[in-house]
């Protein structure tokens, strides 16, 4: 996800509920263009700015290759999403939209309010090393401040009506936020059936890289067709962080 993403993210949540913690996000003062190849590209992140230093020497980045996780009793993942405005942006870096106040997530006792959710193409994480299609990266923040991300990965298959409504929408060109309130959508739709998932802590996957993220990868993907999924890469054919080393950290798996 990406720094200009964060910051939006933040922008909602200090007008509801100071949903985020107070962070000098110097990226903005600066407005220092990363991108995902050449001489600003993953590899340099760590060395573009002094901000964000944690891209390379953080020790639990993300994305990750998820392997080997160890089956535990996690608590399910509740979805209360609903209906919402549609406020989207072509940020630069991905096509995002801003969600309104009023939808959760609970995970045993952490309660997380829906902020924004973005694409990557393709997929960031992997799964034993594969690469999905695309994913949405459904970014969450509860009251103390603290992150949770539900990324749902994308394989091809059946056109999903939700996506076919936002890029009918979706700016072509990077520019500011446009709030089509006419038009409703509902995140529940990216959702797929099953709600399974694989748990890990990690961090942002773009500048500035910030740990101390919850993060929450559903195991059943959902469908996008051939043609969504071109009409993305039509405007970010590639937009994923390479996968970052796991060091200490344990991937656990919901039964």
């Amino acid at each position: 996800m990406s720094h200009r993403q964060f910051t939006l993210a933040v922008s909602l949540a200090v007008a509801v509920f100071a949903l985020f913690p107070a962070v000098s996000f110097a990226q903005e003062k600066h407005a220092h263009h990363w991108s995902y190849s050449g001489a600003e590209g993953p590899e340099h992140w760590g060395d573009l700015e002094s901000e964000y230093a944690t891209c390379k020497t953080g020790r639990q980045q993300s994305p990750i290759d998820i392997r080997n996780a160890k089956k535990s009793d996690l608590p399910a993942i509740q979805f209360d999403y609903h209906p919402a405005p549609l406020h989207i942006i072509n940020n630069g870096h991905s096509i995002q939209v801003n969600y309104t106040a009023g939808s959760f997530i609970t995970i045993g006792d952490n309660r997380y309010q829906l902020t924004q959710f973005h694409f990557h193409r393709p997929s960031e994480e992997t799964i034993g090393g594969k690469h999905y299609e695309m994913v949405i990266h459904l970014v969450h923040a509860d009251s103390a401040g603290k992150l949770a991300v539900v990324a749902v990965l994308l394989s091809p298959g059946a056109g999903n009506g939700m996506i076919a409504t936002l890029w009918a929408h979706a700016p072509r060109q990077p520019g500011p936020e446009e709030k089509l309130d006419n038009v409703q959508v509902n995140a529940a739709d990216l959702l797929p059936s099953a709600h399974g998932y694989y748990s890990f802590a990690g961090s942002l996957t773009t500048p500035p890289c910030s740990e101390g993220v919850s993060w929450f990868v559903l195991k059943a993907p959902l469908s996008i067709s051939t043609e969504q999924a071109a009409a993305f890469a039509r405007l970010y054919a590639h937009n994923a962080r390479p996968i970052q080393p796991l060091h200490d950290r344990v991937v656990l798996e919901s039964k």
